[in-house]
């Protein structure tokens, strides 16, 4: 059972007793969040041909980064979790309940991050009705992942009320959307054949895999701090949940790591123009530390070699994979995101100019993004207490 917090204060308008450290933690990230909705709104006042680093050389930077990371994230968590619960495998159910709280608060904070990234936002839900573009990949991300939203918001409150059998179609449906979702984002960029980097039927497949490990790591990690936030020792049940999430997640490193092998390859035969120079940037130019350092070192590697090492027994252990390799998905869609983009187009033909476009975030799109991981985490913390830690089984 939870231990009772030392001087337990109560959250404001919510009433729920929390400990000073815990009350500390979330007005850390709600600074965070307010921070960040401060420089989203100044930006559009001002304009963002004044405040984001993008231009029209590199039109997308960390924002779509950002936000690619979260959705990709919140996809994943929907559809491992959905193993258990929607697809019957009881070993796996006990993760249900905070897996789909935390898709939503995923997709939120992403939702939150490309809401200031696009200048206009409320332009969007309006025009979605009014004149909808079938043929574009844009209205079908906004659709989808407003539908895959629905379901979940639908499929959380199922579960609260214990009607399982209903919350399994709702999340049959929500797996439906956030795949048909998370593929036509990776079509966004796999149909944009003037970007080399980019372009190529895999894309799509590829953002399936490396969501589910996102979802993967995630259960791992936020499992994990959760059980130690709220003081309660885990149960053999959720004992085994997470060593079976781990052996999941080290299947889903190796099939990244697979495509990202081929990626690579691909990049380098016959040396693609446009492609070479991209790939060149993230092996030995000025994205190498981003890629070795972080994509394969803390995002695939090390994680792969502690859950061989832990046998996926060790419940900390895993834990620690997940955060670094959630760590490693971050630099992941950054280096996607904005190396797609850094090769002039005209390199191959000789003309003269820059190597590489630049790009540098600025302290707005900085500002920005730190409030969408300050509002996941309040999200995060405000929901074990407001859900009772999304009890499905005894502590």
């Amino acid at each position: 059972m939870a231990k009772a917090p030392d001087r337990a204060i109560s959250i404001p308008g919510i009433g729920v007793a929390v400990s000073p450290a815990y009350a500390t933690l979330v007005a850390i990230f709600g600074l965070m969040t307010a921070l960040g909705i401060a420089a989203g709104l100044h930006a559009m006042v001002k304009g963002h041909l004044h405040t984001l680093g993008v231009t029209r050389e590199v039109p997308w930077g960390l924002l779509i980064a950002t936000y690619v990371f979260f959705v990709v994230t919140s996809t994943g968590l929907c559809l491992v979790s959905s193993i258990g619960h929607v697809f019957g495998v009881q070993s796996l159910m006990p993760i249900a309940k905070r897996s789909v709280f935390l898709a939503i608060a995923t997709i939120m904070s992403g939702f939150l991050v490309i809401g200031f990234e696009i200048e206009n936002p409320w332009r969007m839900p309006i025009y979605n009705l009014l004149s909808p573009n079938l043929t574009s990949n844009i209205w079908w991300m906004g659709t989808l992942y407003g539908a895959y939203l629905f379901f979940m918001l639908v499929e959380f409150a199922l579960l609260q009320k214990g009607l399982h059998k209903q919350a399994a179609i709702s999340g049959l449906m929500g797996v439906v959307a956030g795949v048909a979702a998370h593929s036509n984002l990776g079509a966004v960029f796999g149909l944009l054949n003037s970007r080399e980097f980019w372009h190529g039927p895999y894309m799509p497949i590829y953002f399936i895999a490396s969501a589910m490990m996102s979802g993967a790591a995630a259960i791992l990690f936020f499992t994990w701090v959760a059980y130690r936030l709220n003081g309660w020792e885990m149960s053999s049940k959720m004992e085994k949940a997470l060593r079976n999430t781990g052996k999941i997640f080290a299947l889903l490193i190796s099939v990244v790591a697979f495509f990202t092998c081929w990626k690579i390859l691909s990049g380098l035969a016959g040396k693609p123009p446009g492609k070479y120079e991209a790939m060149m940037a993230i092996l030995k130019g000025p994205y190498a530390l981003n890629f070795w350092g972080m994509e394969i070192m803390a995002g695939l590697v090390i994680p792969f070699a502690i859950i061989l090492a832990a046998r996926a027994r060790n419940i900390p252990a895993m834990a620690l994979a997940g955060g670094l390799c959630i760590l490693g998905i971050f630099f992941m869609r950054y280096d996607l995101v904005v190396v797609g983009q850094i090769v002039p187009h005209f390199h191959e033909l000789g003309v003269l100019g820059p190597e590489y476009y630049s790009y540098m975030p600025s302290l707005h799109e900085i500002l920005i993004a730190l409030g969408g991981f300050g509002f996941c985490g309040m999200a995060f913390l405000m929901g074990e207490k407001l859900f009772q830690g999304h009890i499905s089984e005894d502590h």
